[in-house]
């Protein structure tokens, strides 16, 4: 397999390519979808090796024994990322954004406040309002064309009502792999406000050359009592649907307060996603990795250099994640007439900045997870669309 295939998602049941005629008008015929946070790459052969073997077998029974699941996930976060996880503070959920839901039913009451760092994943604000609570935007600054966090401004905006803080880290949709001093920072915001930190770092695995990802348990150990790390295949290897997120809370009592939701709840992992994840998180998916992140930073490169090419039109540079975030504010248009050019003169469907909280105003996000040919057709669009600013 090379990323430099392009596979034909169309009418495979797709909501990145088969759902953006119906949200943007672009149609899948001729069109781009950049939106959605699925790559257009196929997963390790290690992994469809194994679905392929469960499929022949007609293995589709109730899962048992997690030994090899819990061990595939304490061996990659040791060899990637130096970090020491044990099996029992792993708990499995749906999903992430699952995982975040469940998180603020048991570590927050209605009407209490929980802390985002904005602009960021829209799905926060969205399951924050979902159940009750409110949502506490602390804006990111940027300096020197890049986020950076801005402890003074959000100290000043703390009531004593917020109860949960929200790190999205790497960074979504600003593509920063935020350093040690910056995780420090966090850690010590959290004390200092008695919040109970969700370190989301669904990926911690997208970094490219040069970079490296701080697992939040390796920043500051006295805030295990207040520390949630949300992770996941579904990012790292486009398996996505699969919808298996992982807990791993080091604390005895938080951990167990969040399994006895799980537990009310009825909640336990499908059966696929317990085969899939050993064969992903194995020497052959972290080679496998390693190539996609070499990719991701090519891709980043032509994208940046081509848009940040046209009058008007700044792009932050990327440290990770294979989410581009593009300002439009130099074209003096509003959101609506950037999205609008972006749709119906690229034929490229990409996300709407201001669904991403403060600061996303005048922003498109777009998932440059392509085959570089399209990419470099993408910039070829963009240039064309704005071609009257040139």
């Amino acid at each position: 397999m090379s990323f430099d295939d392009q596979i034909d998602f169309r009418g495979q049941h797709s909501n990145k390519w088969d759902m953006m005629e119906p949200t943007f008008g672009v149609s899948a015929k001729d069109g781009l979808a950049m939106w959605v946070a699925d790559m257009d790459f196929r997963p390790p052969e290690a992994m469809i090796d194994r679905v392929r073997a469960i499929a022949d077998k007609g293995l589709f029974t109730y899962f048992g024994d997690r030994g090899e699941y819990d061990a595939s996930i304490i061996w990659w976060m040791k060899n990637r990322h130096g970090w020491d996880v044990r099996a029992e503070e792993i708990l499995i959920t749906h999903g992430i954004v699952n995982a975040v839901s469940m998180c603020l039913e048991t570590y927050s009451k209605p009407g209490e406040g929980v802390v985002v760092f904005t602009p960021v994943y829209h799905a926060f604000a969205r399951v924050i309002r979902a159940n009750d609570r409110q949502v506490v935007e602390c804006p990111l600054a940027v300096r020197d064309g890049v986020y950076q966090m801005d402890f003074d401004a959000w100290d000043a905006q703390m009531t004593g009502k917020e109860r949960i803080a929200i790190l999205c880290s790497p960074h979504n949709p600003g593509g920063r792999v935020w350093t040690r001093a910056e995780l420090q920072g966090m850690a010590d915001f959290a004390k200092r406000h008695d919040l109970i930190l969700i370190s989301d770092e669904i990926h911690h695995d997208l970094v490219f050359p040069g970079q490296k990802h701080i697992a939040m348990p390796l920043v500051d150990p006295s805030i295990s009592d207040r520390l949630v790390v949300l992770a996941s295949t579904s990012k790292t290897f486009n398996v996505a649907g699969m919808h298996c997120g992982n807990v791993i809370i080091a604390d005895e009592g938080l951990r167990k307060r969040l399994a006895f939701r799980l537990e009310q709840l009825a909640i336990s992992p499908n059966s696929m996603s317990m085969h899939m994840t050993p064969a992903l998180y194995s020497p052959e998916g972290a080679a496998w990795v390693d190539g996609l992140n070499r990719y991701l930073d090519a891709n980043h490169r032509t994208f940046l250099k081509g848009v940040d090419s046209i009058p008007g039109v700044k792009m932050q540079p990327m440290e990770g994640t294979y989410l581009a975030w593009v300002d439009f504010s130099g074209t003096g248009m509003t959101a609506d007439e950037i999205t609008e050019r972006v749709a119906k003169g690229a034929k490229i469907a990409a996300s709407p900045g201001p669904g991403f909280g403060k600061g996303g105003e005048s922003y498109l996000r777009f998932n440059i997870a392509l085959p570089h040919a399209r990419i470099e057709d993408a910039v070829g669009r963009l240039k064309r669309a704005f071609s009257d600013l040139q």
